[in-house]
């Protein structure tokens, strides 16, 4: 029957339709991930990009204090983890936020969502992408002495002091290889992916304690005084720079959804997706807080600003030896890598999910028989985020790619009390036991709520300008294109109640 444009934005697919989608179009992504690496793949997005690079942007606002910052930011996405973790039991489909949202909200909000998840997982694996270039560039000068000509290391379009810079015949070509070197293991599959990922983030772990460890032997309290930044052209002052920090810093936790992407590939997803998001929180968590006490220890707040490979510097500062930059150069290299590889990961399922349901062309959806993976949307995305870390200062994208990551986590709270509200009768017929965001469905996700739009207030203006521009492109996207298009309004489905 016919719908009205009302029952079309907010009509719903039931879960059950979703776990189906790949039998209805053959070819669906393999089920190969089990909890370890389903977990590696969390901490894999997150450890490297806030530690690695963002403190050389968060330290200038908030100080000594940053460590606040990065405490507010776990709290925040603490709030929001225990909300992933039951829809992603309830919905355990590619997609993550995308498909809680089209399962609770409608289909509406859930193309506004998706459009909030690829601005940031698009300018975040941009973004590692180029601050992988600065440790690649550290490592080569302290192992044979020899650095990568400007011109080929940094972007034509940057963040000058009167605004936008335009530098004619420069590019920074290592983002650019590091994309393809991401893009052809990832089309080689999923199973393949993950393992070296894994691999990469054991690396990761050591590497950060060892930093931790030559740092901590040059921790100095007095660099902790002031404990709050001034108020200046970098800062608010006080908490007001505190808050801005946790802003940029947030994206860093976007291997929370990033564990929620990989849903539809998880051999047990209901039990596996809320543990694995769990479980790399915490470990993200106590691993941020070490590395920035150690580093805010060891180095006075105004030495950050403007400070390339800021970790290795400080260990060589600390040590006055080449040799322990060398070591955490390199596995700021290897560490990196597995960052970009997992954001342009998660940017292709969700990719995936969207073209499956109808609202974009059916390119995104083609998986390969023999790897089991999106080849045509893998090259797309790659070639997207290539050409962006390639040409952009990364100045530009922290704050949009944490502006994505809080819209996206507002909505997912938002979807706990409805998924309840829709499940409730059927919970008691089944005497469902799977994951509950404890105290009920309303104060955790309500404060998960509150916890986001307070960071949000902190982020510049102008990202708010840029945000408005793609949630219009978004919006017109969706009426051009989606709405006609959408597999539901093919199908003539009314919007319909959850049943597990």
């Amino acid at each position: 029957m016919n719908q009205t444009l009302g029952q079309k934005l907010f009509r719903t697919k039931t879960s059950e339709r979703k776990l189906d989608d790949s039998a209805v179009h053959g070819g669906g992504l393999g089920r190969t991930l089990g909890l370890f690496p389903l977990t590696m793949i969390g901490v894999g997005a997150t450890i490297g990009t806030g530690i690695f690079f963002t403190m050389v942007e968060a330290v200038p606002k908030a100080g000594p204090a940053v460590v606040l910052s990065f405490l507010l930011a776990a709290i925040t996405a603490g709030l929001t983890a225990l909300c992933y973790a039951e829809l992603a039991d309830r919905v355990p489909a590619s997609g993550s936020s995308y498909s809680f949202a089209y399962a609770t909200v409608g289909e509406f909000a859930a193309f506004v969502v998706a459009a909030c998840l690829l601005l940031e997982y698009g300018l975040a694996a941009s973004a590692t992408a180029i601050g992988w270039s600065d440790y690649l560039n550290n490592f080569l000068q302290n192992a044979i002495g020899w650095q990568i000509p400007d011109a080929l290391r940094s972007p034509m379009i940057v963040s000058g002091k009167n605004g936008i810079e335009f530098h004619a015949g420069h590019i920074n070509l290592p983002p650019i290889l590091l994309v393809v070197m991401c893009c052809v293991l990832l089309i080689r599959g999923t199973k393949e992916s993950a393992a070296t990922n894994a691999i990469m983030v054991m690396i990761k772990l050591v590497i950060l304690i060892f930093f931790a460890a030559i740092a901590l032997t040059g921790f100095d309290i007095n660099n902790f005084h002031p404990f709050f930044a001034a108020k200046d052209g970098h800062s608010l002052g006080g908490m007001a720079g505190v808050t801005a920090a946790a802003g940029t810093v947030f994206f860093s936790f976007i291997g929370i959804d990033t564990i929620a992407t990989a849903g539809e590939e998880t051999r047990n997803p209901t039990r596996d997706v809320p543990l694995g998001i769990l479980i790399a929180l915490l470990i993200v968590t106590v691993f941020y807080m070490l590395v920035a006490v150690a580093a805010m220890g060891a180095q006075p707040a105004h030495m950050f600003e403007g400070q390339e490979a800021g970790l290795a510097v400080i260990l060589q500062n600390v040590t006055g030896k080449a040799w322990p930059a060398l070591v955490l150069s390199g596995g700021a290299v290897i560490s990196v890598f597995s960052v970009t590889l997992v954001t342009i990961y998660g940017q292709t399922r969700i990719l995936y999910a969207i073209s499956r349901d109808g609202l974009i062309p059916k390119t995104f959806q083609k998986v390969n028989p023999r790897t089991q993976s999106p080849v045509a949307n893998t090259l797309i995305v790659s070639i997207v985020v290539g050409i962006v870390a390639g040409l952009v200062d990364s100045t530009f994208l922290w704050d949009m790619v944490s502006m994505g990551t809080l819209v996206a986590f507002m909505v997912v709270s938002v979807a706990v009390p409805v998924i309840r509200r829709k499940q409730k009768e059927e919970d008691k017929r089944t005497g469902r036991k799977g994951f509950r965001v404890p105290f009920g469905p309303y104060l955790v996700p309500g404060l998960s709520i509150l916890a986001c739009l307070y960071l949000v207030l902190g982020l510049s203006p102008i990202t708010y300008t840029v945000f408005a521009v793609w949630m219009t492109v978004a919006v017109l996207t969706y009426f051009g294109y989606g709405l006609r298009n959408s597999r539901l309004n093919r199908a003539g489905t009314q919007a319909t109640e959850l049943t597990h």
